[in-house]
């Protein structure tokens, strides 16, 4: 094997596939280095896997550069990959040729020893290479390819939906404004901001979700699904919520409350099973160092039939239960954490999918049932966090959307009229959901706060790197 060709640690310690007294080039990070009179051990990890590679230099009188080799640095090794002679690793390498790639000194802040999460968050740029925020980071990754996989083996076509957007889709009023304007002098109409005179001649957003637009597509295509950023301006400081996060919305035309049901169910199995049986490495390090539940949450759930139950009914089961929540339940009220987890950890041991919500509590684009009271919309709800998947069947009729839409006190309907178009011209019925993609990687790996699974998390008052 050629020295110039570098090889990935993954490959030596993950796959197996370089055999032994193969000669290679290994390019890292220090993790540790220790210097002897007869031999200087250098541990250096790449970021492609977990394992650090251990790197041996015997006569280490004949390598001056490791006098200027700290923890932090970057280092080019070659040599022969050999059977280890110590304990704790399978393989070592015994290094040739030993150069400084980067430096870095005393001051570098990821020292060999335990650092608090908040103190990372400062660091971002740097706790990456972290065993910890770098198991994270691969298991982000390998999800993100896992979701486009479970889809396009579907036959769902995957839509780019825009980014900046005229319209709030879930009615919440907390959105980023985009703009050109000189903030300190924007053009002015009868008192207020003209946003004609602006670059898009309308107000815009950051976008709080594709789904609109993938209704367009799904009405065009059949089966879709958006996958990117969204944006909230909530603001909310809480360990479940961020400004910025991703979201997976699958759109399916001629599919109705029970089709999207399903999928939501398959789909959450299906992306908790590969993290199970693709992810075995980070998932090890998750269930060791933080949340020793995480692999048996994962496996209970891909076991289990999900509960499917209305929520006149679970209103009755939490009504009927003895317990004293926190916040009020009865008809009419929305669900929060603490009934869900009831539900879902005390009453039915597995995840529930709540249907037919109150049409007041629920977005105007939800379709109604015949009872006029309630709409077809869905939570899936499992133990420990409660909802994890919103989705609904839309409103496919044109006069009734049209009725919920001013129910709704949605102003300037003429904003909408391509939404209603999809009514007007070839409806049919369609359903789709959106699954926080951010979240799932918490409830997947056991870490608590939203700012430890994003690689660079926007919250309130807080933009950093």
């Amino acid at each position: 094997m050629d020295y110039k060709i570098r090889t990935k640690i993954a490959r030596i310690l993950i796959d197996d596939q370089i055999p032994v007294d193969s000669n290679i080039t290994v390019l890292g990070f220090v993790r540790t280095i220790r210097i002897g009179k007869e031999v200087a051990f250098i541990e250096v990890n790449d970021g492609s896997c977990m394992g650090n590679l251990q790197g041996v230099v015997h006569n280490p009188d004949q390598f001056p550069v490791l006098e200027k080799i700290l923890t932090g640095a970057s280092v080019r090794m070659k040599g022969k990959l050999v059977i280890s002679e110590g304990k704790g690793q399978k393989y070592e390498l015994a290094v040739e040729s030993l150069d400084l790639i980067g430096e870095a000194d005393s001051t570098y802040p990821l020292q060999k020893k335990r650092h608090s999460f908040e103190f990372l968050r400062e660091i971002a740029h740097l706790r990456g290479r972290t065993n910890t925020f770098g198991a994270v980071g691969r298991i982000r990754s390998k999800l993100s390819y896992a979701i486009h996989t479970y889809f396009q083996e579907r036959g769902f076509c995957y839509v780019h939906t825009p980014i900046i957007s005229a319209s709030d889709c879930e009615g919440a009023g907390d959105l980023f404004n985009v703009t050109t304007f000189d903030l300190s002098n924007p053009p002015v109409r009868d008192g207020q901001i003209d946003w004609a005179e602006d670059f898009f001649a309308q107000q815009v957003f950051l976008t709080v979700s594709g789904q609109f637009e993938a209704e367009v597509a799904a009405l065009a295509f059949g089966d879709v699904y958006n996958f990117g950023p969204t944006f909230r301006a909530e603001n909310s400081n809480t360990a479940r919520h961020a400004s910025e996060f991703w979201m997976v919305e699958p759109e399916m035309a001629w599919a109705e409350l029970e089709d999207d049901m399903d999928l939501a169910e398959d789909f959450l199995k299906w992306l908790f099973r590969y993290a199970l049986e693709k992810c075995t490495d980070e998932m090890d390090f998750f269930g060791k160092w933080i949340d020793k539940e995480a692999r048996r949450t994962l496996e209970s759930i891909v076991d289990s039939t999900f509960e499917r139950i209305t929520y006149t009914e679970a209103q009755d089961i939490l009504a009927k239960s003895g317990e004293s929540f926190e916040f009020p339940i009865g008809w009419g009220k929305d669900m929060q954490t603490e009934h869900e987890r009831y539900l879902t950890e005390k009453k039915f041991g597995r995840p529930v999918i709540v249907t037919d919500y109150p049409a007041e509590i629920k977005s105007f684009y939800m379709r109604v049932n015949d009872d006029g009271k309630t709409v077809r919309g869905m939570d899936v709800l499992v133990p420990r966090v409660g909802e994890i998947i919103g989705g609904s069947q839309r409103e496919e009729r044109y006069d009734v959307l049209l009725e919920q839409m001013k129910k709704h006190g949605i102003r300037n309907l003429e904003d909408y009229q391509w939404y209603l178009d999809l009514r007007k011209y070839g409806s049919v019925p369609h359903s789709g959901f959106g699954l926080g993609f951010d979240r799932a990687i918490m409830y997947i790996t056991g870490m608590a706060n939203i700012r430890d699974v994003q690689p660079f998390p926007r919250v309130p008052r807080w933009a950093k790197f």
